[in-house]
């Protein structure tokens, strides 16, 4: 005959109910990700309003192609679109954080006897 599984007592379970306050806040990273696109998009506008035929930089003497130059341009407007997206999401965050709610949850908990 196969041997028996020993008796387990069955597990405790205490029923509470709470009030919690809910607030809704932004996702910080799609925030920053379109910050960073923002950036891209205005380094291609930079490049492409000022480009001009290539030509001999005075300071340095080298020539820079376009490619180079967008290089350069997003250098600067990608943080600076990243930053300004999470300028903007700690506004939201500040503003739309303000109104919360309260909400009546069932808490449930289960032990296992040892």
């Amino acid at each position: 005959m196969a041997a028996q599984p020993e008796y387990a007592p069955p597990p405790s379970v205490t029923d509470e109910v709470e009030t919690v306050t809910v607030r809704r806040a932004p996702k910080y990273s799609v925030f920053l990700v379109a910050g960073a696109a923002l950036g891209i998009v205005m380094a291609m506008i930079l490049t492409l309003a000022f480009s001009r035929p290539a030509e001999t930089s005075q300071y340095t003497g080298i020539e820079y192609a376009p490619m180079q130059v967008f290089g350069f341009i997003a250098l600067i407007c990608v943080p600076a679109g990243i930053a300004i997206g999470g300028v903007v999401a700690l506004i939201f965050d500040r503003t739309v954080g303000r109104r919360t709610r309260e909400v009546v949850v069932d808490h449930e908990r289960v032990q296992l006897p040892d």
